[in-house]
This record gives C-alpha cells, sequence and structure tokens, in this order.
C-alpha cells in the first residue's frame, strides 16, 4: 500500500475504479463530480479524455482543497468514432456491434491535484480486440452487464471471456491505470511507500 500524508479523495462514482483504487491506498473518500461531459470537446481522443479527467479533478479539488484528488476518465476509440457512454440500450448495441468486429482503442486518463496545487496526468492507451459476438449474444451480455454505465458499453473483467486479446493495461482498460497512478503517486510524494 502507498501512504500518502494527506487525505485522497476519488472524484468518481464508479464502483470499479473504487475497488481498484483500494488496493493501491488504505483509505479514502468518494466524491462524484457534477460535470457536464457533452460541454467539453476536443480534436483528438486523448486530449478530451485528459479534458474530462481534469474537469472532474479541479471540480472535486475547489470543494476538498485539503485533499489530494485523483480523478479517471475512459473513452473508446473505433473507425473513427470516439465513444463514451452508450446513451441508451439501442446505442449500447450499436456499439457493441462495431466493436466486436474490430479492435479497438481504450484510452483512459489520470489527473491528480494535491493540496498544494500541484497537479499531475498521464493518459494510457490499451488496444483491445473482442471476440465476436450475435445480437442475441450482445443481448444477453447486456442484460448482466451494467453497460450503459461504461464506455464502449462494456466493463472488462479480469480473465474476461469477451475478450480475445488486450495489448496493454488491464487495469486501465477497466478504468483506473494503477501501475501509471502509482507513478504519478511517487512523483507527488517520494518516499510513501512501495506500493501494490
Amino acid at each position: 500500500m502507498i501512504d500518502i500524508p494527506v487525505p485522497i479523495v476519488l472524484a468518481s462514482s464508479s464502483p470499479t475504479r473504487r475497488e481498484l483504487l483500494a488496493g493501491l491506498v488504505a483509505q479514502f473518500e468518494v466524491v462524484g463530480p457534477a460535470i457536464d461531459e457533452g460541454a467539453l470537446r476536443a480534436d483528438e481522443p486523448r486530449s478530451l479524455v485528459l479534458k474530462l479527467a481534469q474537469a472532474k479533478a479541479r471540480q472535486v479539488a475547489r470543494a476538498r482543497p485539503d485533499a489530494l484528488v485523483i480523478a479517471a476518465d475512459t473513452l473508446v476509440a473505433c473507425q473513427g468514432e470516439v465513444i463514451g457512454k452508450p446513451a441508451d440500450h439501442d446505442d449500447a448495441v450499436r456499439i457493441l456491434k462495431m466493436l466486436t468486429r474490430s479492435v479497438h482503442r481504450v484510452l483512459t486518463a489520470l489527473f491528480v491535484v494535491a493540496p498544494d496545487g500541484r497537479e499531475r496526468s498521464a493518459c494510457v492507451e490499451s488496444e483491445v480486440r473482442m471476440r465476436k459476438m450475435s445480437r442475441p449474444q450482445i443481448e444477453q451480455y447486456l442484460a448482466c452487464a451494467d453497460a450503459l454505465e461504461r464506455a464502449g458499453a462494456y466493463a472488462l473483467q479480469p480473465d474476461d471471456p469477451n475478450v480475445e486479446h488486450l495489448e496493454g493495461s488491464l487495469t486501465a482498460v477497466m478504468g483506473l491505470p494503477l501501475e501509471e497512478l502509482e507513478r504519478l503517486l511517487h512523483a507527488l510524494y517520494p518516499g510513501c511507500g512501495s506500493g501494490r
């Protein structure tokens, strides 16, 4: 575990991010940011996902200036489309049809704000190839998954049977790249512990 000498706040309402962060730091609070993600624009996915993570972190940091605030955001890029959370069930079906037929990129950005105002950011890009799924298989998957709350309409699990190949960071595709977060925390607080 990493020991940070200030309170830690995770700026996310994602249960998966909460579970992942619990493997890296012993204690933290959770504050869900309230930003209009649709209002942010950028020319390419990497810039957009960093802007989203930055907006979340800075908003929560204004409310909690005493804390180290950690925010993340994930987007999927496939066939020239930047994909966030699906609008509805039909959109989730459309997205999964596309993703199960093409290799796609998953970009997860981190943005960290320290109480003294220092900021650090990173973006981790991974490549995913899913197994091809028929419409009934997609419907079955959506019945079991919290797809409407996930970028790309899917939630990667360790040893996920729907994923044929993953190049990059498993935890980044899940929503919080722990290796990169650990590096950022050590940059802000040298000697803060050895991690997991």
